[in-house]
C-alpha cells in the first residue's frame, strides 16, 4: 500500500530527470531547437495548411556544381520584419530522384528596408550575420537579408553556406 503513494512521485522524478537535461541540450544546441520545431515538415503535405507555398524554382548553382534545392516560403513571415529562430520564413527540400522532396534546410528571410528601418545592423542568428541580397536577383525580390541552416542535410561547405554540393536540382533548376 505504502509503495502505491510514491509510485506517483517516483514518475514525475523520473520524467524531470529526463526532461531537464532535455531542456539544457536544447539550450546548448539551438539547432536541434529548430530541427525539433520543423520535424513535421518531413512530409511535405504539412507546409501548405502551415502557410508554406512553393516560391521559384529549385534553386541551383552550375558554377559551383551545388543547389540550395526547392523552397516553400510562408510569404505573411517574410514581410514580417521580426526572425524568430524556431519558425522560420522558409523551408528548404531537395527534389527526390522518384518523385516528391526530402527537407533538407531552413532559411530565415526579411526584407531590408523593414529589417534596416527598426535595427542598426543585419540580422543575426546562431552567431551568424544574414547576408545581404541586393534587388535585380534571379527571385526578383527588393534588398533582403537571407541565412541558410542545413539542419536535415550535412554541407560539406558549412552548415550556414548558401550552397550545398550533396543537393541536386535534378536537371530541374532555375537558368541564372
Amino acid at each position: 500500500m505504502q509503495r502505491r503513494r510514491y509510485l506517483p512521485a517516483a514518475i514525475g522524478l523520473a520524467i524531470m530527470a529526463v526532461s531537464i537535461p532535455l531542456s539544457f541540450a536544447l539550450a546548448r544546441d539551438p539547432l536541434a531547437a529548430v530541427r525539433q520545431a520543423t520535424e513535421r515538415f518531413h512530409d511535405v503535405s504539412a507546409a501548405g495548411p502551415a502557410g508554406y507555398g512553393l516560391f521559384y524554382r529549385c534553386t541551383d548553382n552550375e558554377g559551383l556544381n551545388a543547389a540550395m534545392g526547392q523552397h516553400f516560403a510562408d510569404v505573411p513571415k517574410v514581410l514580417d520584419p521580426a526572425i524568430n529562430a524556431l519558425d522560420p520564413e522558409v523551408l528548404v527540400y531537395e527534389p527526390k530522384p522518384a518523385g516528391g522532396y526530402r527537407l533538407v534546410a531552413v532559411e530565415y528571410v526579411v526584407f531590408q528596408e523593414s529589417w534596416d528601418a527598426i535595427h542598426p545592423h543585419p540580422p543575426q542568428l546562431f552567431g551568424r550575420t544574414f547576408t545581404a541580397v541586393p534587388a535585380g536577383n534571379r527571385y526578383g525580390l527588393p534588398d533582403f537579408y537571407e541565412l541558410h541552416a542545413w539542419i536535415w542535410k550535412g554541407n560539406p561547405r558549412g552548415t550556414f553556406d548558401d550552397w550545398n554540393p550533396t543537393v541536386s536540382c535534378r536537371g530541374n533548376g532555375d537558368p541564372a
